[in-house]
């Protein structure tokens, strides 16, 4: 059986968002499934000490209009949001809430909560770092926004969080999104194409 595709994004990225839209067909399509990884840049950032792209002068320029250009390739709805970048941690606590929950009609739902996640964030503009905002995207997937809060303010989901990110740096993650197949490493949205050509060719 082919392992999964693990995914590894932070909601704060742009071409996360753009890539979280295409790679389950891609999966699909070599008989994978995604296994999701929700990151926080900014831990990474103070391993790499690099920063936002978007930080950066006339490499931030140019990040934003390449935001746009490839969402309009895809035909991805995308609109830079009013507060960017912003904080995650709320909404990747209550992600990992849903992915390990042991019922299943919770965790069953984790992969909607991470599309409407990001639908909140770069179609709606709404402020996720917000914990009242993360209990509606929780609500509109159909999940129980109440227990998902209580749960997150727990020591087992923060440390869940934490051991995440520890996890992601110690495979070498270092951007979103950054994918792999197996034990090999993608860095990029615009790797998706290779990422296609790899598993149809069984690598090279």
């Amino acid at each position: 059986m082919t392992h999964p595709i693990d995914f590894y994004f932070d909601y704060s990225s742009p071409y996360g968002y753009l890539a979280s839209t295409q790679i389950e067909a891609l999966a699909k399509k070599h008989n994978r499934e995604v296994r999701w990884h929700p990151i926080l840049l900014g831990a990474i950032f103070k391993v790499t000490e690099t920063k936002p792209l978007v930080s950066y002068p006339l490499k931030g320029e140019y990040a934003e209009m390449d935001f746009n250009r490839s969402a309009r390739e895809k035909k991805i709805p995308y609109q830079k949001p009013s507060s960017f970048p912003i904080g995650t941690v709320a909404l990747c606590r209550a992600t990992y809430w849903a992915l390990d929950n042991e019922e299943e009609t919770i965790s069953s739902k984790a992969t909607d909560l991470i599309k409407a996640g990001f639908k909140s964030y770069y179609q709606d503009d709404k402020d996720i770092s917000n914990t009242e905002v993360v209990a509606q995207i929780v609500e509109t997937v159909g999940l129980d926004a109440k227990a998902c809060l209580e749960a997150c303010s727990t020591p087992q989901i923060k440390d869940r969080l934490r051991t995440a990110i520890e996890a992601a740096i110690e495979r070498g993650v270092f951007g979103s999104p950054m994918m792999y197949i197996d034990d090999e490493p993608f860095w990029g949205g615009d790797r998706l194409e290779q990422m296609d050509r790899w598993m149809t060719q069984g690598g090279w």
